[in-house]
């Protein structure tokens, strides 16, 4: 069985979603994971933001303004005056069900069943659109089996115990619709996997099941070796490693989610990744086995916060870092890059929530420089510690960009490099230049 998950814009309009309804009828066994259409997660976000400061006037207009939407959907995607009957039910049933919050209270426990709804409306028009069509196939819901622990971690045995039981239940089936992001916290309430969860949940069900497979269905013909919106003459790569992927996707190529690729390499699936608008495009493939050394790709990431600390007390003083990072892991912020010296540490972070309060107590041990607006330029490859000439072609093309950290050993798939932001689009153009 495989496993095939499409995006927001895979699914984004009525004749889209006639196009994946295409791609997978090819007879084989599969799950198909869909993301809310395109645009809808947003415009719940912003519904939900209204019902926070109780502008009940306005949410209603949101309401009103994505219903018609919707509306537009069903008289484009049917033919047939019964399915659209039935299709402007279930959308008067999930409206109504969003309308009702703005007659309460609306708290955080709302807001997940809100951003919700996008998956379970894109999931039931089209499996409404596949029974229009003839086509077998069962809709399942991901709030029976995808579950997150009290962690907020996904709770793998359960996934794997209920999606089976699940799927016991249409042995004669092959085909199986189900939604990405949405799962159930340990209360058994409506949660979700965070933003871009769907490459997750297709990740999750794909181990839980040990499927041949994960596709991961875009619009764009595969990760590419530098950011297509930014630098001219990209193509895509052909074959990655789990580690290479995983790198890049943390450091900001926008195709794949962060946390997607661990399922799939604990359970040694491959992940292919596709373009809905180009199916005959190749893409991406992404598995163990590697596929030769050297740079394969660039990424980057912005809004990162570099954090230097100078102390005299970091000569000789063993723990010192430790001190420093239990100042991070007490206001839970995660570390992206580290460089050390006998007199500073230098640390970077992309999530300044308690940017002040970090700051303060760091301060305790030495004097702080704060640096905002700063990018983390990622080059990943194969590194392997004897192999020479990677550093220097990298070094050569940025000669004239400032670098303010360098972090290279850590991992032999990355190099990391801290910029301005305002230099990036130079960066990784002269990169582009030098490495490709």
């Amino acid at each position: 069985m495989k496993v095939l998950k499409f995006g927001g814009t895979s699914v984004g309009s009525a004749e889209r979603m006639k196009n994946v309804a295409d791609l997978i009828q090819n007879g084989d066994a599969k799950i198909v994971v869909l993301s809310a259409m395109s645009g809808t997660t947003n415009k719940l976000v912003q519904l939900a933001e209204a019902l926070y400061q109780n502008k009940n006037d306005d949410a209603n207009a949101q309401i009103d303004a994505l219903h018609d939407n919707y509306k537009q959907v069903v008289e484009s995607l049917y033919i047939t005056s019964e399915k659209k009957k039935q299709a402007n039910e279930l959308l008067t049933h999930h409206f109504d069900f969003i309308r009702a919050f703005t007659q309460d209270l609306f708290t955080i426990h709302e807001e997940r069943a809100i951003l919700a709804q996008g998956e379970l409306l894109s999931t039931a028009l089209f499996q409404f659109f596949l029974e229009e069509q003839g086509i077998p196939s069962v809709l399942l819901s991901a709030l029976n089996f995808m579950k997150i622990d009290e962690n907020e971690e996904p709770d793998a045995a359960y996934i794997a115990k209920n999606i089976k039981t699940e799927l016991e239940k249409y042995p004669e089936s092959k085909l199986f619709i189900t939604q990405g992001y949405i799962c159930r916290n340990a209360f058994g309430e409506i949660d979700n996997l965070k933003r871009g969860g769907s490459d997750y949940s297709a990740s999750l069900i794909g181990a839980a099941v040990d499927a041949s497979e994960i596709q991961i269905w875009t619009d764009i013909d595969g990760m590419h070796n530098n950011d297509p919106r930014i630098v001219k003459n990209t193509y895509p790569i052909a074959e990655l490693s789990f580690d290479e992927a995983a790198e890049l996707a943390y450091f900001g190529a926008k195709i794949l989610h962060p946390s997607s690729v661990l399922p799939a390499k604990q359970k040694n699936i491959p992940v292919r990744l596709l373009n809905t608008m180009q199916p005959e495009a190749k893409g991406t493939i992404i598995q163990s086995e590697r596929s030769g050394g050297g740079i394969k790709a660039v990424a980057a990431k912005d809004d990162i916060t570099a954090i230097k600390i100078k102390s005299g007390r970091m000569l000789l003083a063993y723990g010192f870092l430790r001190s420093v990072f239990e100042v991070f892991e007490r206001f839970k912020t995660p570390i992206d890059m580290i460089t050390t010296s006998e007199v500073a540490v230098s640390i970077t972070i992309d999530n300044s929530k308690y940017l002040s309060e970090i700051v303060a107590e760091l301060e305790t041990f030495g004097q702080v420089e704060v640096d905002e607006d700063q990018t983390i330029i990622c080059i990943v490859g194969d590194f392997i510690a004897d192999r020479s000439g990677s550093g220097l072609k990298i070094f050569e093309a940025l000669k004239d960009i400032p670098l303010r950290m360098i972090s290279y050993g850590g991992s032999k798939n990355n190099i990391s490099l801290l910029i301005n932001k305002s230099d990036k689009v130079e960066a990784l153009t002269k990169l582009n230049e030098g490495i490709f």
